[in-house]
C-alpha cells in the first residue's frame, strides 16, 4: 500500500483531467465565434458530462467487485478499490445531476465514446497505482490496455501480485471486450435519446445486420452470448484442474480477446507448473479464442440452428483460411530450420496453431516467445501481418479487421478491370451479394490511410527514443495499436521506454480500439460545434 501522501497526487491527477477538458473546450470556444455557434459548443458539453456522469455511475459499482476478492484472500486492500469508487461516483453524480439529457447525434456520440475511454481508464488505474509500486504513468497505461484489450503490461513478477489486483486487471479486460459504453447501456437499459448512437459510435466498424431491428435487444443478445461463452470456458478449465480464481481470470481475458494473465509466462504457465491436462487446456483456448474473434451475429446464427454461417460469407472464408494458410506456413519454416519428427510434431502443430489464433483475434496469449527461434524469420514476418489485419468485425478482436481487407481487395481488383472496361461503366464493390456503398468504400480507404500513418510515426518514435532495432520498434506499435500484446522484445524492456514513447503507445491504444476516428474527433474543433 501506498504512503498516504500519494492520495493528495490522486486530486491531482484528476485536476489534470479537468484541465484537459477545459483545453478542449478552449480550443472550440474561440474568441470571435457568433454566440449560436458558443451556444451550440456548450449544448452539446453538457450532453457529454451528463453522459459520461451516468457512466461513471455504473463505473462506480464495478470498482466494488474485487473487494470480494480482497476479502476472500485476506488481503485488506478494500481501500484501493473504496476511493476511485467514491471518485467516480461523486464525479458522476454531478456529472448527471447537474446537466439535461438531450437527444444525442453521431457525432456527439464519438466525443462521448472518445471521452469515455480516457476517464475510465484513468479512475481504472487508480487500484493498480494505489496498491503497486508503479508510477502513474504505468499504471494508466497498463488500465489502457486493460479496457482496449490490447494486452500489453508494464507490470512483471505478475504472480507475486496481490489476487483482487489481478482480478481487477482481468475484469476490465472483460468490459472492454464487447465495449464499454455497451455495457453501460446494457446494465442501464436506456435507449431513449438517441442513445443508441453511443453503441454506433462505439461499433462503427461497417454497416451490418443486428439480431434484432431494436438496439438495446442487440445488446443484450450480443452480452448474453458473450457472458454465455465466458461462463462455460469457466466451467470446463475448472474441470480440467485449473483452480477456480485461474479459471475465472484466463476466462474474462480470452473471449474478450485481451491477453490479460496472472502469470508472467502466461498460458505455459500450465505446462511449467506440472498440470497433467496442460495440451487440452491449450486446445480449450484455442477454441475460446477462435469464438472471440468470430462476429457475434454469426454466433447468434449458429445458435439459432443456422450452421452454415460458420464458413459462407466471404469474411468466414478468409478467417479460416488465413489461419490454415499461416500455420501451414509457419510449419515448413519451422522445419526448414529444425529436423522433422513425428514425434514433435502434435507440439509444433499445437504451438503455431495457438499462436497464429492468439495473434489472428488479437488475444495476444502465448506459449512459445513469438521473438524464439522456434519461430524463424518468415514465421516473425506473418505475426506482423496478423497483427495488422485482425479477425472479424463483429467480433472482441482489434486490427484492421478481416472485412476491410476483403473491401480492399475488391477495390484493387475492380480498379484493375476499370482499365480494360468501357469507360462509364458501372463496376460497384460486391460483398457477399451486396453492393458495397462508395461512402463506405471511402472509410475503408482513409481508415487503412490511417493506421499506415500512425505505424510510421508510432514505429519512428519508438525508434528515436529508444535503442531498439527497426524490426523490434515496429513491433510494439503494431501490437498497441492493433490492440494485440506480444511484440519482439522483453517486457523489461517495455518498462524502461521512455514516457514518450509510453504516451505513444497509449494514444496508439486507444485508436486502435475505438477506430481511430472518434478519438481524432474529439479534438476536432468542427466537431464541438456541430
Amino acid at each position: 500500500m501506498k504512503k498516504s501522501r500519494y492520495y493528495c497526487e490522486i486530486l491531482l491527477r484528476i485536476e489534470w483531467v479537468l484541465n484537459l477538458m477545459v483545453l478542449i473546450i478552449n480550443c472550440t470556444l474561440i474568441q470571435g465565434e457568433e454566440e449560436e455557434v458558443v451556444q451550440a459548443t456548450i449544448d452539446k458539453l453538457k450532453i457529454v458530462i451528463n453522459l459520461l456522469g451516468s457512466l461513471l455511475l455504473v463505473l462506480g459499482c464495478v470498482l466494488l467487485i474485487p473487494i470480494v476478492v480482497s476479502i476472500i484472500y485476506q488481503e485488506q486492500l478494500a481501500s484501493v478499490f473504496i476511493i476511485p469508487a467514491l471518485l467516480s461516483f461523486i464525479i458522476g453524480f454531478f456529472g448527471k445531476f447537474t446537466t439535461s439529457k438531450q437527444r444525442v447525434s453521431l457525432t456527439t456520440g464519438m466525443i462521448v465514446c472518445g471521452l469515455a475511454w480516457i476517464v475510465v481508464s484513468l479512475l481504472g488505474a487508480l487500484p493498480f497505482y494505489l496498491a503497486l509500486d508503479y508510477s502513474f504513468l504505468d499504471t494508466f497505461f497498463e488500465a489502457v490496455s486493460g479496457f482496449t484489450t490490447t494486452g500489453i503490461t508494464v507490470f512483471s513478477g505478475l504472480e507475486n501480485l496481490p489476487r483482487s489486483i489481478l482480478f481487477w486487471r482481468s475484469l476490465i479486460q472483460w468490459l472492454g471486450g464487447l465495449g464499454i459504453l455497451t455495457f453501460f447501456l446494457f446494465v442501464t437499459f436506456k435507449g431513449q435519446g438517441g442513445l443508441f448512437k453511443l453503441f454506433t459510435a462505439e461499433s462503427h466498424k461497417i454497416n451490418q445486420s443486428r439480431p434484432t431491428p431494436n438496439i438495446l435487444k442487440t445488446i443484450r443478445i450480443l452480452w448474453l452470448i458473450y457472458g454465455g461463452f465466458t461462463i462455460v470456458e469457466m466451467i470446463i478449465l475448472y474441470l480440467l484442474g485449473v483452480s477456480l480464481f485461474d479459471a475465472i481470470a484466463h476466462s474474462l481475458t480470452t473471449v474478450s480477446t485481451g491477453g490479460f494473465s496472472p502469470y508472467d509466462s502466461s498460458i505455459g504457465y500450465f505446462k511449467e507448473a506440472g498440470y497433467q491436462n496442460y495440451k487440452i487446456i491449450e486446445y480449450v483456448i484455442i477454441f475460446f479464442m477462435t469464438l472471440g474473434g468470430i462476429n457475434f451475429l454469426v454466433h447468434y446464427k449458429v445458435l439459432t440452428g443456422n450452421l452454415k454461417e460458420l464458413w459462407d460469407g466471404i469474411e468466414m472464408k478468409y478467417f479460416w483460411g488465413i489461419i490454415a494458410g499461416a500455420v501451414s506456413l509457419i510449419l515448413v519454416n519451422h522445419y526448414s530450420y529444425f529436423p522433422f519428427s513425428w514425434t514433435s510434431l502434435e507440439e509444433a502443430i499445437r504451438k503455431t496453431l495457438f499462436q497464429v489464433i492468439a495473434l489472428l483475434t488479437t488475444t495476444g496469449f502465448g506459449t512459445q516467445d513469438i521473438g524464439s527461434t522456434f519461430f524463424p524469420a518468415v514465421a516473425r514476418q506473418i505475426f506482423l501481418i496478423l497483427m495488422l489485419t485482425g479477425a472479424c468485425v463483429g467480433s472482441t478482436s482489434g486490427g484492421f479487421k478481416l472485412i476491410r481487407i476483403v473491401i480492399l481487395n475488391k477495390l484493387f481488383k475492380r480498379e484493375i478491370r476499370k482499365v480494360y472496361y468501357p469507360q462509364g461503366a458501372v463496376l460497384p464493390v460486391v460483398v457477399d451479394d451486396s453492393i458495397i456503398a462508395d461512402k463506405e468504400v471511402f472509410r475503408v480507404v482513409a481508415l487503412f490511410f490511417g493506421w499506415l500513418l500512425l505505424l510510421f510515426i508510432g514505429g519512428g518514435i519508438t525508434a528515436f527514443f529508444s535503442d531498439l532495432p527497426a524490426w523490434n520498434a515496429f513491433s510494439g506499435i503494431f501490437s498497441a495499436l492493433g490492440n494485440i500484446g506480444p511484440f519482439y522484445f522483453s517486457v523489461k524492456q517495455m518498462q524502461e521506454l521512455s514516457d514518450i514513447i509510453k504516451v505513444t503507445y497509449i494514444i496508439a491504444m486507444l485508436a486502435g480500439r475505438l477506430e481511430i476516428l472518434p478519438l481524432f474527433i474529439l479534438f476536432n474543433k468542427q466537431a464541438w460545434r456541430r
